[in-house]
């Protein structure tokens, strides 16, 4: 199997559409935005904004899906950058087809995930923010791997945007080109169908945002899913890329 498929990992409200700007800016570079998320949305039956577009756009057969992120790259493409959201793992799902993949979790503070989340949703669980998941997908690669995959913080990836993605770009063995830090805004013919909902700001953007320290007042079961979620953003976090 020719080409790098990188396996974006990571949960809502954090950098992930900016980032497959970044990566949808090299010429080199073609990419999927949230492949199994019509697959998510049949199975568990939640009402999402859109669902039932995005149920009708997609794929709701997740091994039909895996066949595909496996398979030829689209348009004959070197690179092919996969967008994912680890709460689409479900339980029931098998997970041999990852290990095809080059995989790479994205995290952020689940207090600032949770605090986000909260401004569209009227409740949140861990398992909507997709640590848990994230969690048990890093010991699935490390175990058959025999070392941890990367990890990103998106903390720390905003304070130096240009190192992480030249960090990047040097374990995956592929050249860092500056385009990869800034896009032209509006949308693109790649979003999810479901972009109207929850691009917004980054159809506005050109860039990664300036990073800023983010003030966080959760209290009650909004604190609770935060705190249960933090041992395990500690735990990948403390195996975070480290750039100069």
């Amino acid at each position: 199997m020719s080409g790098l498929r990188i396996a974006m990992w990571s949960g809502p409200r954090n950098i992930s559409t900016a980032m497959m700007r970044a990566w949808e800016n090299r010429p080199d570079c073609v990419v999927s935005d949230e492949p199994l998320y019509a697959a998510y949305l049949a199975a568990t039956g939640l009402d999402h904004p859109g669902r039932d577009e995005v149920i009708a756009d997609g794929e709701t057969d997740w091994r039909r899906v895996a066949r595909a992120l496996t398979g030829p790259i689209p348009g004959d493409r070197p690179v092919w950058y996969q967008k994912h959201m680890s709460h689409h793992l479900l339980p029931d799902m098998a997970m041999d087809w990852v290990f095809a993949l080059t995989n790479v979790m994205l995290i952020r503070d689940p207090s600032e995930v949770v605090a986000s989340y909260l401004k569209s949703r009227a409740t949140v669980t861990p398992e909507d923010i997709g640590l848990p998941q994230q969690g048990r997908l890093f010991d699935l690669l490390a175990e058959h791997n025999g070392e941890a995959p990367m990890v990103i913080d998106a903390g720390d990836f905003l304070q130096a945007p240009e190192a992480h993605l030249r960090a990047l770009c040097a374990r995956l063995g592929i050249e860092f080109t500056p385009r990869m830090l800034a896009w032209p805004a509006g949308p693109r013919d790649s979003d999810g169908i479901w972009a109207p909902h929850w691009y917004d700001a980054v159809w506005k953007s050109t860039g990664f945002e300036p990073w800023r320290a983010r003030e966080t007042a959760l209290s009650g079961p909004a604190r609770a899913v935060a705190e249960a979620c933090r041992p395990v953003y500690e735990r990948l976090r403390g195996h975070r890329m480290a750039v100069a």
